[in-house]
């Protein structure tokens, strides 16, 4: 890994980014997170965020000191990504299917959503579509995109795929050893 790059990990909120954090961790990356946020019924082996996750805010005041992180991975979702400064950039971006993450969402929240699940889910499908055109039409050799997909991780015929798509970015990569933190049991909202 360059020390001169922002390594992010970035997704919707839902969508397997403090898995991602983890796979990284384990597979011998460096990660940056502190403990500000601690392990819930949501995610009960972390969030693997920063400053409880207020980032996004500090970003788009500008007040967020992100080059202190270079060679490093931090988490931030995809509403943030708007706000990064200019800089060299390797951006995992995770997908997942979009009622998957509905339907965790509305667990997380406990119900207590305004809007119902379709809403949700047309909201999240445009946003997504939107963020995607977006960073496609921002790479370039400062910024680069991966694509990861959280439903392939899931799945024993592909996960090993899907890491070896990390382990060609970054050799350095131990895919066994990722492999190893990627726990089914908490594939808990999965799509019919």
């Amino acid at each position: 890994m360059k020390k001169d790059v922002n390594y992010i990990v970035s997704g919707l909120e839902r969508s397997g980014t403090s898995l991602m954090m983890q796979i990284l961790e384990a597979g011998g990356l460096p990660v940056a997170y502190d403990d500000s946020r601690k392990a819930d019924k949501n995610n009960p082996k972390g969030y693997y965020e920063l400053e409880n996750g207020k980032i996004i805010d500090k970003l788009r005041d500008e007040e967020f000191q992100i080059k202190k992180y270079k060679g490093k991975f931090i988490k931030i979702t995809a509403y943030g990504l708007q706000f990064l400064p200019k800089g060299n950039y390797d951006i995992i971006y995770m997908i997942r299917n979009i009622g998957e993450i509905v339907e965790s969402t509305t667990k997380m929240t406990e119900n207590k959503s305004t809007c119902d699940k379709e809403e949700l889910r047309m909201a999240l499908v445009f946003f997504e579509k939107h963020m995607l055109d977006e960073l496609k039409k921002k790479e370039s050799k400062n910024f680069r995109f991966i694509p990861m997909f959280y439903n392939a991780l899931m799945n024993e015929s592909s996960k090993e795929a899907e890491l070896g798509i990390l382990k060609m970015r970054y050799p350095e990569f131990d895919v066994e050893k990722a492999k190893q933190v990627i726990d089914k049991k908490l594939y808990r909202n999965r799509s019919v």
